[in-house]
């Protein structure tokens, strides 16, 4: 409070206890009056009067509304909210006077009102008499009244219980509501409660809440700490009329000696008891905790059923169509109806209401857990998909311990439903083998939401153990009473968890790999043969082919795979399928090429890899991410529907092993043909791909060392080129390149002497190309010490060119050499018939121009023929008839030009 309406500041923090004071003259200025003005009274409230004003105002609103019965007024007061709906008018003040209440305390006045409000709602709510001549307004306020009087009052039970026990007096009621006892009674034995206030005193002293107050305003306020006054003056002096004022009362007094330095001594003591309480109250709450009581705007669950109505199945059922009714309607809480769903279902094992209702109300939490997320592309809640996992094992474990008890159908109708009653069977509606596609399909979303590289998606991929257990207590489950495309779903489901897991126990060929019936290739084969015999439907069955593929190679078996790809023909009608099954068919092409890289069988791997690699698209083909040069080619809804069909991490295959075994194939393939056609104009080149890596290294102005995968295998081709194979070698297969490709592979060992291997034999078959020219004879010896080959090896290389007329030399079997053929013409020549070709090629062309200037467009430039329909046949074949005639003539009347041309020369 100012200092202009009094002497000193404790004088003022002293009146400011009492509602009505006189006012005190200024300390600085003399204001002459006449003796007829009146003395001018002020009152002065403090923030906590006020807001305590306000609630009592509203509180006699509610009993002025009480008195008529008006619901509607009473609920649009929002008594349920005051201790945050006063405050909406004061703006910036509301946290302020949230502090003084939870400083001060719960007033009595506050928690006599919710005692009273009670009261009168069960009042008349009992009475159903009175109920009924209530107006539909009125009704519908009471009704939505008790509901929220009744959870806001359990925040305040422990007062309104002390209350009850000590409710106050009757004739004392006006002067309670006053304000001069508007603190709880029952709360002045609880002197160490700092949420409680003691009662204070009677009228004309101060209470403990204004002492504090006036520390804290004495403390703070330093600047008029030397002005002030003798707190010992008597009021008498303080509070006199204008018109009595002397000069003295304005005159400013000087303190003792000393006086100031004793103040704040004891100011400072004041301050250092004050720290030191607060510090051992602090250490005596040390590992004590508090419950902290939820708010007013927290929403509580309504209670399922009252406490008088009996639990019966009909009690139950009825209220499960309620809470179903509620599904998918725009103000339904879905998290508060899952937890309902959960409660009636504790109730119904609580009362022993029997297994086929604890089915059917699995059923509608497993759907509304579902429901949960709305959106499509979004995947659960880790804290909903563990409640997922946790109610379907429970519904699969109480179906296989009832199989032929209770029966499930997709087609089962409401009416034919039977949960009751002592003889089974009991029938209930729903699918079980739906609910597990679906639980299956939010793994992948999961999975799918999560980073490859976290914590989070190891500890998602831990529950794919979880996943497997659920779909084989399904197989068990449906075996024996269900049809056989129901079976066959479950089995590829299966499938799509095993097709591609590695198992040592089924790695290789051998005959005791099918032995064992827990291996994964035992359970392969059981699985993807009953598809190929019982289903129906070519979707299922193509998936089953190509994971069985998939599992084939990825496990050496090459044959196996490759007979199964080619009996199946799903190369020729692949394109019509759907986009996940076309996904699977690239995978499937890619292990099946890795298979036969491993295998050394070097042109089947890049047949099978060259379609993938080529399109320069392999992560896009295998569902592996999405290339952002493409970014504008797509919609936003297409690039969401290409991030749903994206194959979780672990399932990736690498496409830097992947690019490295395609580019070591075209090299062992490309360098030997390159060097056999170096002077052929017309060669065919077998990889473009691998083209146009050789390209972009020879664009560069300076090459350094090899540092990356490309730059190693570029690397190695140039030395391969020369015949330097242990270069070609040491390029391919090092320290750097192991880490990165080579030890991917289950036998590295195996495939690293393979590698080795070929590039010896195409190092020689290089050679020989490129070199044969120059020599008159090869000693056989001589190549396998260059080669590091075995003789034998030599010979079968040599005899193969030889005979497939690649090099033009036979082999001396006596002296064990190879001699060449000097019938290859020489690099001059080469180039001599290079240039030959290309002039009577435009020879022919210039010849061609002429004879269409002279002769016109008549043979020539006629119509193409229809590509339906033969009306008109004939005339077409004539046509073509008389052009090969004529080109017969010009080609006859070319060589007697010639042959003139010849004799004359």
């Amino acid at each position: 409070m100012s200092r202009f309406f009094g002497k000193s500041d404790s004088e003022t923090e002293t009146s400011e206890s009492e509602d009505e004071i006189q006012v005190k003259p200024p300390a600085k200025t003399f204001i002459a009056l006449s003796d007829d003005d009146e003395e001018t009274r002020r009152v002065v409230k403090s923030t906590k009067d006020k807001k305590f004003e306000e609630l009592q105002t509203i509180i006699t609103n509610l009993k002025n509304h009480k008195k008529i019965k008006d619901m509607s007024n009473v609920l649009t007061g929002n008594f349920y909210r005051l201790h945050l709906k006063d405050f909406e008018d004061l703006g910036k003040a509301f946290e302020k006077a949230k502090k003084i209440i939870e400083k001060e305390g719960i007033p009595r006045f506050f928690i006599r009102s919710l005692v009273e409000l009670e009261g009168f709602v069960n009042q008349h709510w009992d009475d159903a008499e009175g109920r009924k001549l209530l107006s539909k307004a009125n009704s519908k306020g009471l009704t939505a009244l008790r509901q929220k009087l009744k959870k806001y009052n359990k925040n305040f039970e422990d007062k309104l219980a002390n209350y009850r026990e000590n409710p106050d007096v009757v004739g004392s009621e006006d002067e309670k509501s006053k304000g001069y006892n508007i603190y709880d009674s029952s709360d002045e034995e609880k002197n160490d409660d700092d949420d409680e206030i003691i009662a204070p005193p009677s009228k004309g002293k101060q209470t403990v809440a204004d002492e504090k107050a006036k520390n804290e305003e004495s403390d703070s306020d330093d600047m008029w700490e030397q002005e002030s006054s003798s707190e010992s003056s008597s009021s008498d002096e303080d509070i006199r009329p204008l018109n009595q004022l002397t000069a003295d009362y304005f005159r400013k007094k000087v303190p003792l000696e000393g006086e100031v330095e004793r103040k704040k001594k004891e100011k400072d003591e004041k301050k250092k008891k004050a720290k030191v309480k607060i510090e051992e109250e602090s250490d005596d709450e040390v590992g004590e905790w508090e419950k902290v009581k939820p708010s007013a705007a927290v929403v509580e669950r309504p209670e399922i059923f009252g406490k008088d109505v009996e639990i019966t199945h009909d009690v139950v059922r009825k209220k499960l169509s309620e809470l179903v009714a509620g599904r998918g309607k725009k103000g339904t809480d879905r998290s508060m109806q899952i937890d309902l769903l959960i409660d009636l279902r504790k109730i119904a094992k609580d009362h022993n209401l029997g297994e086929p209702l604890d089915c059917k109300i699995l059923f509608c939490i497993i759907a509304s857990i579902f429901d949960y997320n709305p959106s499509v592309a979004a995947s659960m809640k880790v804290d909903m998909w563990e409640k997922c996992l946790f109610y379907i094992k429970e519904l699969l474990k109480i179906l296989n311990d009832n199989i032929g008890v209770i029966i499930v159908g997709e087609y089962i109708g409401d009416d034919a439903e039977n949960v009751i009653g002592p003889n089974p069977p009991y029938k209930l509606r729903g699918c079980m083998l739906t609910t597990v596609e679906r639980m299956d399909e939010e793994f992948t979303l999961m999975l799918q939401a999560c980073d490859a590289h976290s914590t989070e998606y190891i500890e998602r991929l831990r529950d794919e153990t979880t996943v497997c257990k659920i779909i084989e207590d399904l197989e068990r489950y449906l075996k024996g009473h269900s049809t056989d495309d129901e079976l066959c779903r479950v089995f590829l489901k299966r499938i799509q968890h095993l097709y591609y897991k590695f198992d040592p126990k089924s790695f290789g060929t051998g005959p005791e790999t099918l032995s064992d019936p827990n291996s994964s290739r035992a359970v392969m084969d059981r699985l993807c043969k009953f598809i190929y015999a019982k289903d129906t439907t070519d979707r299922i069955r193509t998936r089953a082919i190509l994971s069985h593929i998939y599992h084939h190679a990825l496990h050496d078996r090459f044959f196996e795979a490759r007979d199964l790809m080619l009996m199946s023909h799903l190369q020729d009608n692949i394109q019509h399928s759907d986009i996940p099954t076309q996904i699977l068919y690239n995978r499937a092409m890619v292990q099946l090429g890795l298979c036969a890289f491993r295998q050394g069988m070097i042109k089947d791997a890049h047949n099978c890899l060259v379609d993938i690699q080529s399109s320069r698209r392999a992560r896009e083909l295998l569902a592996q991410g999405l290339l952002p040069q493409r970014q504008h080619e797509r919609t936003p809804e297409q690039e969401k529907k290409e991030k749903r069909r994206q194959i979780p991490y672990h399932m990736h295959i690498n496409l830097e092993l992947l690019e490295c075994v395609y580019l070591v194939s075209a090299m062992l393939i490309e360098i030997p043909n390159m060097a056999a056609h170096e002077f052929d104009a017309r060669k065919r080149m077998i990889s473009k791909n691998f083209h146009h890596v050789l390209r972009e290294n020879e664009k560069q102005t300076l090459v350094g060392p090899p540092e990356n995968m490309r730059e190693h295998v570029v690397a190695a081709c140039k030395a391969m080129k020369s015949g330097d194979w242990k270069a070609c070698y040491n390029y391919i297969v090092n320290e750097k390149m192991n880490a990165k490709v080579w030890d991917l592979f289950a036998n590295s060992d195996d495939v690293r002497k393979m590698i080795g291997l070929k590039i010896q034999e195409e190092s020689l078959r290089t050679y020989l190309f490129s070199y044969s020219y120059i020599y008159e004879s090869l000693s056989l010896d001589n190549l396998s010490h260059m080669f590091n080959l075995p003789s034998s090896t030599i010979h079968s290389i040599v005899s193969k060119m030889v005979i497939n007329d690649e090099l033009l030399a036979a082999i001396d079997e006596p002296s064990q050499t190879v001699v060449m053929h000097k019938t290859e013409p020489s690099l001059v020549q080469s180039l001599a018939l290079q240039l030959a070709d290309k002039l009577s090629q435009i020879v022919e062309h210039n010849e061609r121009s002429l004879d269409l200037k002279i002769t016109g467009p008549s043979y020539f430039n006629y119509q193409p023929r229809p590509q339906y329909g033969a009306q008109n046949a004939g005339s077409y074949q004539q046509r073509d008839g008389q052009q090969q005639n004529y080109i017969g003539r010009r080609q006859n009347q070319r060589g007697r030009d010639g042959g003139v041309r010849f004799q004359n020369q």
